[in-house]
């Protein structure tokens, strides 16, 4: 599976990424040994590069997945996780966490924290739970509320970890495009991660974030290519970004389906190629909790996506002209 490095770094991420929300348990539960077994076909299938984060099962993700990767040869992989939001014991901790989409016991609660202090401490318990001694990649995790502190304290607290070698390489992760530009701008990023905003239904993170991560050499990880659903099955009831799609984009993902089936292409294997088209984009992050999950997403990677499909969507206005696309296989 191809590599690319993510801006001036030396962390080369894998064209595929594994998102490993899934294995902590996101809306339903997985066992330790599915979650084992996803890591392993994702192994098998060429994936090394794996992402997580402490919000991801009250720290479930990051323990099964260190645990999961615990005899691979460190150096052969790439492991990121994400700060912003510290695990505190919770002082009655009964119920679940299902509030927060995870099917784990309410044992913590999450507490945003972007200052120096608190992005440090964030840092060594992940290391913990990973069972690591360094981290390859760090993001500030949806500081949608804190910029300013994500500017002034912790980006400057992350470069430092970096300049010390516990980092190999910063960015910040978030579902929208324009604070993202605004980091790009203002702070010495490697790698942003954005999410659902470059699919085939929403490619606002063109507008100004992608074409100022290539100018200012920062590395792209796409992440919601499916938008939460409707790219991967549209039907009445699916879902866009985790709510029901509305009519006019439920139409317009069948039509981008329908183009889809003329070249004999699953819609998913398009809406996963899809954002390689821009240069700046170093790798797409698909969310996985099975075995059979990875080894489709690897196949969609694989799967021959004729120049002719991404010519016909712009000459039917399903794409814009503008819009770069993959050369076709």
């Amino acid at each position: 599976m191809p590599r690319h490095r993510l801006g001036s770094s030396a962390v080369r991420v894998s064209a595929l990424a594994f998102g490993a929300a899934g294995i902590g348990n996101l809306f339903t539960p997985v066992s330790d040994a599915q979650a084992e077994a996803a890591v392993d076909a994702a192994w098998q299938a060429g994936i090394r590069y794996f992402d997580t984060a402490p919000h991801y099962g009250l720290g479930l993700s990051e323990r099964r997945l260190g645990e999961a990767l615990r005899d691979r040869p460190r150096d052969q992989y790439v492991l990121s996780t994400k700060v912003g939001r510290l695990l505190e014991p919770a002082p009655e901790a009964d119920g679940d966490d299902l509030a927060n989409g995870f099917a784990v016991p309410a044992t913590h609660r999450r507490r945003w924290d972007f200052s120096a202090t608190g992005v440090g401490f964030s840092v060594e318990e992940s290391l913990n739970r990973l069972g690591v001694d360094r981290i390859d990649v760090a993001y500030l995790h949806d500081p949608d509320d804190h910029a300013e502190q994500a500017l002034t304290q912790a980006l400057p607290e992350l470069a430092r970890l970096r300049d010390q070698g516990v980092l190999g390489a910063i960015g910040v992760g978030m579902n929208q495009a324009d604070l993202l530009a605004r980091f790009v701008r203002e702070a010495d990023l490697d790698v942003v991660l954005l999410a659902g905003r470059y699919s085939l239904l929403d490619q606002r993170g063109l507008d100004e974030l992608l074409p100022l991560a290539a100018e200012r050499g920062v590395g792209v990880v796409v992440g919601g290519v499916f938008n939460s659903g409707l790219l991967a099955d549209p039907k009445p009831g699916a879902t866009f970004d985790y709510a029901a799609a509305p009519d006019d984009l439920l139409h317009r993902a069948l039509e981008l389906k329908a183009v889809c089936e003329r070249h004999g292409v699953p819609l998913r294997a398009a809406a996963l190629q899809f954002p390689f088209g821009h240069p700046a984009v170093a790798s797409v992050l698909v969310g996985t909790r099975s075995a059979a999950e990875a080894e489709d997403a690897a196949a969609l990677l694989q799967h021959p996506v004729p120049a002719e499909l991404w010519h016909d969507l712009k000459d039917l206005g399903l794409l814009s002209p503008e819009v770069p696309t993959p050369t076709g296989s």
